[in-house]
């Protein structure tokens, strides 16, 4: 999988975002391993305040639970990054926005944090319609913290817009 670059990853943005405001969809994001780059992405395009709801940043156990509801026995029994605790953020993005279509990144970009099971460039990204079932996908990017996080958010934006009419 190659990693897109910064023009790559606007061209999406600028694709999603017209597409988004065709179907009077709003987005809300729900981000742990990309720190917010999904959702500056997005807003980097103009006029984004017509289809961008929001965003949020949970790296800690503590934030998945407060400002997404992802349950603590979910977290205790697969760890943050598993389908499980993906598909919890991505619902619980949409219970607490106004979005009607969500997307959520949990994941290990590295350089730390891998071992046996869920080695470095392990990601989940889950996509949900409000309304509809959530949909969870595992992901082994390759290279260094820049490019697993770099390839997470060109991943998230291109499942946004199989959502989309």
């Amino acid at each position: 999988m190659s990693t897109p670059t910064d023009a790559q990853l606007r061209e999406q943005a600028q694709f999603l975002g017209d597409r988004l405001r065709a179907a009077r969809d709003s987005l809300v994001t729900a981000e742990s391993c990309t720190g917010g780059w999904i959702a500056k992405c997005l807003t980097d395009i103009a006029g984004s305040s017509d289809w961008f709801d929001c965003g949020m940043v949970v790296y800690s156990y503590e934030a998945k639970q407060a400002l997404l509801g992802v349950h603590p026995q979910t977290l205790e029994e697969h760890g943050a990054v598993s389908r499980e605790t993906a598909i919890e953020m991505v619902s619980g993005a949409l219970v607490h926005s106004g979005a009607t279509v969500a997307v959520a990144v949990t994941g290990i970009a590295g350089p730390g944090g891998g071992g046996p099971g869920k080695p470095v460039g392990t990601v989940w990204i889950a996509w949900k319609r409000r309304g509809g079932y959530a949909r969870a996908q595992l992901f082994h990017f390759d290279g260094d913290r820049e490019a697993v996080r770099r390839q997470t958010v060109g991943q998230a934006l291109l499942g946004i817009g199989e959502l989309l009419p």
